[in-house]
Protein backbone atom coordinates (compact mmCIF):
# COMPACT_ATOMS: atom_id res chain seq x y z
CA UNK A 1 0.00 0.00 0.00
CA UNK A 2 0.90 3.82 -0.78
CA UNK A 3 1.74 6.06 2.39
CA UNK A 4 -0.74 8.92 1.97
CA UNK A 5 -0.04 12.42 3.66
CA UNK A 6 -1.00 12.61 7.57
CA UNK A 7 -1.03 15.29 10.21
CA UNK A 8 0.76 14.71 13.16
CA UNK A 9 -2.67 14.71 15.10
CA UNK A 10 -3.80 12.07 13.08
CA UNK A 11 -0.96 9.76 13.78
CA UNK A 12 -1.14 10.76 17.71
CA UNK A 13 -5.08 9.34 17.67
CA UNK A 14 -4.19 6.55 15.66
CA UNK A 15 -0.78 5.64 18.27
CA UNK A 16 -3.34 6.09 21.46
CA UNK A 17 -5.98 3.66 20.26
CA UNK A 18 -3.12 0.38 20.05
CA UNK A 19 -2.29 1.48 23.54
CA UNK A 20 0.00 4.64 23.13
CA UNK A 21 -0.15 7.41 25.73
CA UNK A 22 0.77 10.77 25.44
CA UNK A 23 3.85 11.76 28.48
CA UNK A 24 4.80 15.11 27.61
CA UNK A 25 5.42 17.98 25.02
CA UNK A 26 8.32 20.07 23.93
CA UNK A 27 6.98 22.56 21.87
CA UNK A 28 5.75 20.87 18.97
CA UNK A 29 7.19 17.17 19.90
CA UNK A 30 5.16 14.75 21.00
CA UNK A 31 6.14 11.75 22.56
CA UNK A 32 4.41 9.01 23.09
CA UNK A 33 5.09 5.79 25.55
CA UNK A 34 3.37 2.30 25.49
CA UNK A 35 4.27 -0.40 28.25
CA UNK A 36 4.68 -4.10 27.06
CA UNK A 37 4.06 -6.63 28.99
CA UNK A 38 7.62 -7.73 29.31
CA UNK A 39 8.82 -4.61 30.79
CA UNK A 40 9.80 -3.05 28.05
CA UNK A 41 8.86 0.40 27.08
CA UNK A 42 7.98 2.02 23.79
CA UNK A 43 9.13 5.68 22.91
CA UNK A 44 7.81 7.32 19.75
CA UNK A 45 8.06 11.13 19.23
CA UNK A 46 5.81 12.51 16.38
CA UNK A 47 5.51 15.92 15.42
CA UNK A 48 2.81 17.95 15.40
CA UNK A 49 2.67 19.32 12.10
CA UNK A 50 -0.42 19.49 9.09
CA UNK A 51 1.47 17.55 6.96
CA UNK A 52 4.52 14.61 8.45
CA UNK A 53 6.99 13.70 5.52
CA UNK A 54 7.60 10.31 4.18
CA UNK A 55 11.06 9.58 5.91
CA UNK A 56 9.57 10.82 9.24
CA UNK A 57 6.20 8.66 8.75
CA UNK A 58 8.15 5.69 7.96
CA UNK A 59 10.73 6.58 11.49
CA UNK A 60 7.44 6.87 13.39
CA UNK A 61 5.87 3.61 11.83
CA UNK A 62 9.48 1.43 12.53
CA UNK A 63 9.31 3.15 16.07
CA UNK A 64 5.80 1.78 16.84
CA UNK A 65 6.20 -1.63 16.25
CA UNK A 66 3.06 -1.43 14.76
CA UNK A 67 3.26 -2.88 10.88
CA UNK A 68 3.44 -0.44 8.12
CA UNK A 69 0.20 -2.58 5.92
CA UNK A 70 -1.71 -2.34 9.59
CA UNK A 71 -0.82 1.18 10.28
CA UNK A 72 -1.65 2.24 6.95
CA UNK A 73 -4.94 0.32 7.12
CA UNK A 74 -5.83 1.62 10.45
CA UNK A 75 -5.53 5.42 9.11
CA UNK A 76 -8.40 5.05 6.83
Amino acid sequence: MKLQIVSGSQIIKLLEKEGFAVTRQKGSHISLHKKLESGKIILVVVPKHKEIKKGTLLSIIKQSGITRDEFIGKLK
